[in-house]
């Protein structure tokens, strides 16, 4: 079973922003309103809420859920994050976070190979939820679509990125 001493505290940031960084690809892919933009970033957070009360969340998942809250982990985070991500535009953001999605995916896989499929498939699902926040194209939250044809895209590079486990059955078709 892993752990985060299954991995060096620079994996271990990565693996602990990789929910951030998924809803991060989809807000980048098609950036709505103001209200659609917080809905979709918000959505990484309250993924972690739900799978540190989930009795069915994996070990990883819950260790992952867990560790955020610790000021030590959330400063590895944010130092990652403007380590990978300072100065990019936003037309870059998008590419940058399935590049690391990819890189997580590779770590998982070296490093958890029990659970890493587990891991993927909700990653892809805060994914698809973050995707699923905001209506796009729409004006104050009226009309529009669910889920855009730029994040349904998205969300396929999203599950290539993770490989080809992480989307199945994670509802990609669904959306």
């Amino acid at each position: 079973m892993a752990s985060k001493s299954s991995f060096t505290a620079e994996e271990w940031s990565r693996v602990v922003a990789s929910p951030v960084v998924a809803s991060m690809a989809i807000t980048a892919a098609d950036p709505g309103g103001l209200w659609s933009l917080l809905q979709e970033s918000m959505s990484s957070g309250w993924a972690l809420l739900e799978a540190k009360q989930d009795a069915q969340a994996t070990p990883l998942v819950k260790a992952v859920a867990e560790d955020i809250a610790n000021t030590d982990t959330r400063n590895a985070v944010r130092e990652s994050f403007q380590a990978q991500f300072k100065g990019s535009q936003f037309a870059d953001i998008k590419g940058k976070a399935i590049e690391e999605l990819h890189a997580v995916s590779g770590l998982l896989d070296a490093k958890a190979p029990d659970e890493a499929a587990a891991f993927k498939a909700w990653l892809f699902s805060v994914a698809r939820k973050s995707a699923e926040a905001g209506k796009e194209g729409g004006f104050l939250g009226f009309g529009g679509v669910a889920v855009s044809d730029a994040e349904k895209a998205t969300l396929a590079e999203i599950a290539t990125a993770l490989g080809s486990t992480a989307g199945s059955g994670a509802g990609l078709a669904e959306t």
